[in-house]
């Protein structure tokens, strides 16, 4: 990843690198994102692992940082005997999309901001004349 915001927009951008630069997401992380999308089917965290050969722990933390992200939904299906497990799905890319807009949007606004306090206090520093001749 780049080290400043300069060195990062002059790198070709993916759709990936939006869910790395936004969202802070591991190379796992959208492995396992790729993975609920490819299917159908809401998956357990069992079969995403197996699906990205990983050790379940592993594949659990991926899911739960996609969670906590908004990219995948996590639903609850329930045993006819009493009991339940979970089952994981994508988002809907279009909230996934809007979500991440707004986030830039806020982003947007906070640097305008910070940007007109180092205008407003730097204009103000009275700058040394330069001396004659």
């Amino acid at each position: 990843m780049a080290d400043s915001m300069s060195e990062y927009l002059k790198q070709d951008m993916e759709c990936e690198g939006l869910l790395e630069c936004i969202h802070g997401l591991k190379e796992l992380d959208k492995e396992v994102f790729r993975v609920l999308v490819e299917h159908d089917d809401p998956l357990t965290v069992d079969e995403v692992a197996t699906a990205v050969d990983r050790e379940r722990s592993t594949a659990y933390r991926a899911v739960q940082r996609l969670l906590q992200t908004g990219f995948v939904q996590k639903e609850q299906v329930n045993y006819e005997q009493g009991g339940y497990y979970h089952v994981y799905r994508p988002t809907d890319p279009d909230v996934v999309a809007d979500e991440m807009q707004r986030m830039l949007n806020d982003w947007y606004a906070k640097m305008g901001q910070l940007i007109a306090e180092f205008r407003d206090k730097y204009e103000e520093t009275p700058r040394a004349q330069p001396a004659e001749p």
